[in-house]
């Protein structure tokens, strides 16, 4: 069984630019606002999601690790 990840977007960091749905469809939606939003707030760890977060360019998307907390995306400075 593989990992699974919390998805979380800062709305209030969020510009819209809608990079996180062309990277992964499934995993976002823009709604009426053009606001990012997690299709659903806990899946199993995807490339695709990760790849959504880098491409934010105001890193407005976090992903954690169920149950433990641990940060997978923004890395820690």
């Amino acid at each position: 069984m593989g990992d699974r990840w919390a998805v979380e977007v800062d709305r209030g960091v969020c510009i819209g630019s809608g990079m996180c749905v062309n990277h992964a469809p499934g995993a976002f939606a823009l709604d009426t606002a053009r606001q990012s939003r997690p299709s659903v707030p806990e899946t199993d760890a995807d490339e695709k999601v990760l790849a959504a977060a880098e491409g934010c360019p105001v890193e407005a998307i976090t992903i954690t690790l169920t149950g433990s907390g641990e940060v997978v995306f923004p890395p820690e400075e």
